[in-house]
C-alpha cells in the first residue's frame, strides 16, 4: 500500500510505506504473513515488540499448568512434550507456532535438539487462545478453523483448542466430527490420558 504526501501545491509524490519488520510475523500461512495481534501499535511506537509477543498472565499460567499435568500423566519415555510456541514447518516457507505439542519420541528424536523449526508433525497439539492478528479473518473462528485444517492435513492426529474468554474446548481429530466442549468436560488427550480444565485450574489455585 502507498501513502500520498504533498511537497507543494498541485505536486504529488508517492512514498512507499516502510516494510513491516519480520519480527512481527507470528506465522507464515500459504506464503502470506500472519502478524502478532497489536503489531500496528509497534509500528506507531505505542507498544514494544515484547508487549505484543508476550503471553497474558492467564494464557501463560494455563499453558504451564497443562504442561506440568501432561508430564505427570504421560509416559515420558514414549512421548516428548514441547512448549514455548514450538515452530512447525509444515510446508516450505510456511510455519505454525504451537503452544503445546506432544511428539512420539521415536519420530522426533533426530529433531528434538534442533535449532531450527521442526518438520516432523507432532501427534497432538494443544492451543490456548492465540496471539495472531485476527483482522484478516472474520473472527477467531476463521483463524482457528484455518490453522486446525492446516495442522490436520499436515499429519497431526488431534488439535485441542482451549479458549479462555468463553471457557470452551474445541477438539478436532483426524477423520472425526469436530467437538465443542466446556471446561468442566473430560477431554481425551492421548492413550488413556484425559484432562479437565476446570478441575486443573481449581487444583492449582487452591491455597494450602
Amino acid at each position: 500500500m502507498e501513502t500520498v504526501t504533498y511537497d507543494r501545491p498541485q505536486t504529488m509524490r508517492k512514498v512507499k510505506r516502510a516494510a513491516i519488520p519480520k519480527e512481527l510475523i507470528y506465522e507464515m500461512v500459504r506464503d502470506r504473513p500472519v502478524y502478532y495481534r497489536g503489531y500496528r501499535k509497534v509500528l506507531t511506537n505505542e507498544k514494544s515488540l515484547e508487549e505484543v509477543m508476550g503471553s497474558s498472565g492467564l494464557q501463560g499460567q494455563l499453558i504451564a499448568w497443562i504442561v506440568g499435568y501432561l508430564l505427570r500423566k504421560l509416559n515420558v519415555r514414549k512421548y516428548a512434550v514441547m512448549t514455548n510456541e514450538t515452530g512447525f514447518l509444515y510446508a516450505p516457507k510456511n510455519w505454525r507456532l504451537l503452544d503445546i505439542a506432544i511428539y512420539d519420541k521415536k519420530a522426533v528424536k533426530h529433531e528434538m535438539l534442533s535449532p531450527k523449526y521442526l518438520k516432523t508433525p507432532p501427534k497432538i497439539v494443544i492451543e490456548v487462545d492465540t496471539k495472531a492478528d485476527l483482522k484478516p479473518y472474520s473472527d477467531i473462528l476463521g483463524y482457528l478453523t484455518e490453522k486446525t485444517d492446516d495442522l490436520l492435513k499436515a499429519g497431526i492426529e488431534k488439535v485441542i483448542w482451549i479458549l479462555t474468554d468463553t471457557q470452551k474446548v474445541m477438539v478436532a481429530e483426524q477423520g472425526k466430527t469436530w467437538l465443542l466442549a466446556k471446561w468442566h468436560d473430560m477431554i481425551p488427550v492421548v492413550d488413556d490420558v484425559t484432562i479437565q480444565i476446570e478441575e486443573l485450574v481449581k487444583e492449582m489455585t487452591e491455597e494450602e
